[in-house]
């Protein structure tokens, strides 16, 4: 089964799959939280949508709240969080868990992708960021310091978004 088959909710509930939320697009997938220091992320990851967003290229917002509890609103209060403080535009999916037993099947199969420093398995923290192919292969992996704005993730966006 491709990561694109995986069934999946967006943030308003509705079943759909992750292909489906990608669009036929490549895609990066973040874990998001709205209480975490790492929030103000939300600003580059939009910036990054807004400019290489389009046909080929999509961010894809994935609330958790397995760490330290930092995304406990419900789909509602994310989506208003997210829209009005940040604008954010792109797509979200319903809250999931991103480690553990119950870790959806989306991020069981990114996890096994290593990231920058050779390391695959667990999410570390929020704001780990994915970035997939439009066929559902998993191209990189940045750790949650790796801000929107790197250099390295806005060229490897740039070589999948055109």
């Amino acid at each position: 089964m491709s990561i694109l088959d995986a069934k999946i909710a967006r943030l308003d509930g509705t079943p759909t799959t992750f292909g489906e939320i990608t669009g036929g697009r490549a895609a990066l997938v973040v874990n998001v939280a709205s209480r975490c220091g790492l929030t103000p992320q939300y600003a580059g990851l939009e910036e990054l949508h807004e400019t290489y967003g389009g046909d080929a290229f999509t961010v894809v917002g994935v609330p958790c709240n397995q760490f330290l509890g930092q995304e406990p609103g419900t789909s509602e209060e994310i989506a208003e969080f997210c829209s009005s403080t940040y604008g954010v535009t792109f797509p979200m999916t319903d809250k999931v868990d991103v480690n553990g037993d119950d870790r959806h099947e989306v991020f069981a199969e990114l996890t096994k992708a290593p990231n920058e420093n050779g390391e695959a398995g667990d999410v570390t923290w929020n704001f780990e960021k994915f970035l997939v192919a439009a066929d559902g292969t998993v191209i990189a992996r940045f750790s949650p310091g790796v801000v929107p704005e790197d250099p390295r993730l806005v060229d490897a966006v740039k070589a999948l978004a055109t």
